[in-house]
């Protein structure tokens, strides 16, 4: 039998910068421009990747990555089939979480908040500059739910580009965007010896609180 590689001791120092609670802009969605500029900079893969956290009306959690579509001093907007697993959760509870991980940067992003459905002319004009064969795959995709197998969805695929041949695919009615309102920020810098930065913005009163956290 092949030996287990040891995981436990799979470990790498962090030494690239700091974060100061004094240096960080006082408006958190400018701050994270910056390390989202910093790390489509850096050629991290994926920048905009994060991890979308949910859970259902029974406090069942469920994690998944989506790509982060547009950001703006409300929230950070996101696009899926309502009638998936996450969009079941947000119905039933609108509590979520994203992260963002740039292992290049040595940095990660943590965002809590409420979740809300963006306006159907939003999702539709997004829906619309998506490449044409994207739109044709989230009206044959009934994501979550169970099929027989991948012929299947190949077979609903090739259906529908039969069907809108030469046609403007409209927008389906269960598939759109999310906005999750952050009231929390936490900003992560890798530091040696694991004492690393974590500065946290938390809304109150209507204005951002900057305190730190220990690691």
């Amino acid at each position: 039998m092949m030996k287990n590689t040891d995981i436990s001791q799979i470990r790498r120092d962090y030494s690239l910068t700091g974060l100061d609670e004094a240096e960080v802009d006082r408006n958190p969605f400018i701050q994270f421009s910056r390390w989202m500029e910093d790390a489509i900079k850096s050629g991290t893969v994926d920048p905009s990747a994060m991890i979308l956290a949910t859970a259902d009306k029974n406090a069942v959690p469920s994690v998944r990555v989506v790509l982060l579509k547009a950001q703006d001093e409300e929230g950070f907007v996101f696009f899926t089939n309502y009638e998936s697993r996450k969009g079941k959760d947000i119905n039933e509870n609108p509590s979520a979480s994203l992260l963002f991980f740039w292992k290049e940067l040595e940095r990660q992003i943590r965002v809590s908040g409420e979740v809300r459905m963006i306006s159907r002319k939003d999702s539709g004009e997004y829906f619309h500059s998506r490449p044409y064969e994207s739109q044709l795959a989230a009206w044959a995709s009934a994501q979550s739910s169970v099929i027989p197998g991948r012929d299947y969805l190949m077979k609903e695929y090739e259906n529908l580009k039969l069907k809108y041949s030469g046609a403007e695919i409209p927008l389906p009615p269960f598939w759109g965007g999310f906005k999750l309102i952050p009231a929390v920020f936490e900003f992560w810098q890798g530091r040696e010896n694991r004492l690393h930065d974590r500065i946290c913005y938390q809304k109150e009163n209507g204005a951002w609180r900057i305190f730190r956290v220990a690691p």
